[in-house]
């Protein structure tokens, strides 16, 4: 933000020494980036230039920034103000521009004054000058003075020739696709649909809060003008602004925010500066389309946590004091609090009482914290997220795999091979496609981590490395309900060499490493990448966390994936590790009494899982049995067509006694029937 110091001398007393000035405009929040001297007709001048955050939107006008350094020097301000009459003689006509806004959500409120004939020419010298000192070129006096009353009050402004707006109206809407718009600067565009436009009856004349066009613009032969001042959505400026590459000085202010309480104010403003350089007379009355602003909420203050939260003294009257100064009104008073009222151009960023104190802070003097302050501070708390991908890390490193690290775009054709409940499952979500993603092909937001690392191990593929084992721990990115955020779990994914039982083993032992006692159970799903019947849900206690399974090697040796040998895909939610994992040792007395092992080879159908198996064992066992494990599996021509044989391991224990032969006997025959009914199982010979 680039601030004149003659300007800023007219609106408040400024210090001799422009380096305090700008010391205490830097601890105060607004970082100076340098200082400029600038020669021009009418006199000399110094320019500065101040950082401003995107939360302090007040600060983009020549009066905010006065305000500021008022309320530092205990100054007055002097800042100009609209007259609410008239101006340049009487007139008896009634505002009779007719607004209608057709997208609230995009312009709540749109304000419109006629200031009729005015004598549109070249500015005075000392107008030229202050725009030049700004890096603002002068183009006429009429569209000077809107710049000159943004610059001043950091509302940005619009004139439109009344004339050349057909049918005499404005209307506030949403852009049809494709629709043209020739700007300012003679450029043409073709608008997205929903850029927010004003139009009249016929076509857009101006891309709201961004830019006007050429067809409604100020030229020589103008005599009427409509002067349009009101609040844009920051967002659907935003986008309008990034999406067609037109990014303006009013596009900066709006995506900031602005004051919309003096909004009637600061039109007024801007009316009396057009009248003073063009001429002309302003009509009575304003034509104000949309929701009136309402007050902003009070925030809570308690008086105590001030020097509890800053390490300093700071009185009960200061604080007051400082924060009416800035404009907040003390709207109630008790014993140690106080509720104050932010004004208008803070109503979007002091919202809690944190925001108080440190606008209190930045006024009394972040150097007024002394070097000795003790301040209670709190021992650092790793987030059991990262616990957890520590040992994600480690687990995974020791068995041979390296973390990779994968672009977040993706290709659609990619992102809807990798969806494991399939594209057109009511389960799956849209995809999130970036408008103007510099990339042409890959513009969707991975849903899934696997194409990025099914990609990267082609690449190691043709390097050599081909048995490479690749995980990386990020996040994936899922659309939401309109008007929510986006979701963004984080995600495990993994491609490697191993064979699903094996990888399934890593899984145990991460699992085991983590201490989560969950159920890990595996259920058949059949989903593209995966090879039919070689895939499985997993689930920890019956809630999904993810997907196992070798890859489709059909699929995935022909374009665009290209892989030469098969691989198995793995991935998996971080989120519901966090609420199971237990990182205390948890440590159990050795048992007192040996445990009895049972090998049990069932021949069960092929469409059979084994999970059915091993519920089924686990229902029946009673309570000696402690634990029924995967311990071998076998397919071929010594079973009959569609059959498989499952060997299951049966580990008995008692917590008193030794077992003996016939116990164990007896709930092994418990077993083998309940398999037998469950699942339809036999005992192989």
């Amino acid at each position: 933000m680039l601030v004149s110091r003659n300007w800023l001398s007219e609106l408040v007393a400024l210090p001799s020494d422009l380096d305090e000035l700008t010391d205490r405009l830097t601890m105060s929040g607004l970082n100076l980036e340098g200082v400029e001297p600038f020669a021009g007709e009418t006199g000399d001048d110094v320019v500065i230039d101040l950082e401003v955050t995107s939360n302090r939107g007040d600060c983009l006008g020549h009066v905010g920034v006065a305000r500021e350094i008022a309320v530092l020097y205990g100054e007055k301000l002097n800042a100009p103000q609209g007259s609410p009459s008239p101006l340049g003689g009487a007139s008896s006509s009634q505002a009779s521009i007719p607004v209608e806004i057709q997208a609230p959500d995009l312009c709540p409120i749109y304000t419109a004054r006629v200031i009729r004939g005015v004598k549109v020419g070249e500015s005075p010298q000392w107008v030229k000058d202050r725009l030049a000192a700004l890096g603002q070129r002068s183009v006429n006096n009429v569209a000077d003075a809107t710049n000159l009353a943004m610059l001043e009050t950091g509302q940005p402004f619009h004139a439109f020739d009344l004339a050349k707006l057909k049918g005499g109206r404005i209307v506030v809407r949403r852009a049809e696709q494709g629709e043209p718009f020739t700007a300012l600067d003679g450029k043409k565009y073709e608008l997205p649909a929903g850029t927010g436009v004003i139009a009249d009856e016929d076509h857009p004349v101006a891309v709201a809060g961004v830019m006007g066009s050429e067809d409604s613009e100020i030229g020589a032969g103008t005599t009427d003008v409509l002067l349009e001042a009101a609040d844009f959505s920051p967002k659907m400026v935003r986008d309008a602004a990034r999406g067609l590459n037109l990014l303006t000085a009013a596009s900066h202010r709006f995506e900031r925010g602005v004051d919309v309480s003096a909004l009637n104010a600061h039109s007024l403003r801007c009316a009396a500066l057009i009248i003073e350089l063009a001429g002309g007379t302003l009509e009575e009355g304003v034509t104000i389309a949309g929701t009136p602003p309402t007050e902003p909420d009070s925030v809570p203050l308690r008086f105590h946590r001030v020097p509890a939260l800053l390490g300093m003294a700071v009185s009960t009257e200061e604080s007051e004091a400082i924060l009416n100064r800035l404009g907040f009104e003390t709207v109630e008073r008790n014993d140690g609090s106080a509720a104050f009222r932010p004004p208008g151009w803070r109503r979007r960023d002091v919202t809690r009482e944190a925001d108080l104190i440190e606008e209190i802070a930045r006024i009394h003097g972040y150097e007024q914290v002394p070097d000795d302050a003790v301040i209670p501070t709190a021992v650092a708390v790793t987030p059991v997220r990262d616990l957890v991908a520590d040992v994600i890390r480690d687990t995974l490193v020791a068995y041979g795999a390296f973390e990779a690290y994968t672009l977040t775009f993706t290709s659609e054709q990619e992102a809807n091979l990798f969806r494991p409940d399939g594209a057109d499952s009511p389960k799956s979500r849209p995809l999130l496609t970036v408008a103007h993603s510099s990339r042409k092909r890959e513009n969707v937001l991975r849903p899934s981590l696997l194409p990025g690392l099914v990609k990267a191990r082609r690449e190691n593929e043709r390097k050599g490395n081909a048995n490479v084992a690749l995980f990386e721990l990020a996040s994936a990115y899922l659309a939401a309900d309109p008007g929510d955020p986006a979701a963004e779990p984080s995600r495990l994914g993994f491609v490697c060499g191993w064979d699903f039982f094996q990888a399934k083993g890593v899984l145990e032992t991460l699992l085991a490493r983590l201490g989560v006692m969950a159920e890990l159970t595996a259920e058949p799903c059949d989903h593209a990448p995966f090879a039919k019947g070689r895939a499985a849900e997993l689930k920890l206690n019956g809630a999904r966390w993810g997907w196992l399974g070798e890859g489709d090697e059909k699929i995935l040796s022909a374009n665009p994936w290209n892989l030469r040998g098969s691989v198995t895909l793995c991935e998996l939610d971080l989120a519901p590790l966090e609420g199971l994992c237990e990182f205390v040792p948890q440590v159990s007395p050795p048992p007192q009494f040996p445990t009895v092992e049972r090998d049990l080879n069932f021949v069960l159908d092929e469409a059979t899982p084994w999970a059915a198996l091993a519920a089924a064992a686990r229902d029946a066992g009673g309570p000696l049995l402690r634990n029924v494990a995967f311990a071998d599996q076998y397919r071929g021509d010594k079973l009959p067509a569609g059959k498989k044989s499952l060997v299951a391991r049966l580990t008995f224990r008692s917590s008193d006694r030794t077992l003996t032969g016939e116990e164990v006997d007896a709930a092994v025959v418990q077993v083998v029937n309940a398999v037998s009914a469950a699942a339809g199982a036999e005992l192989r010979e």
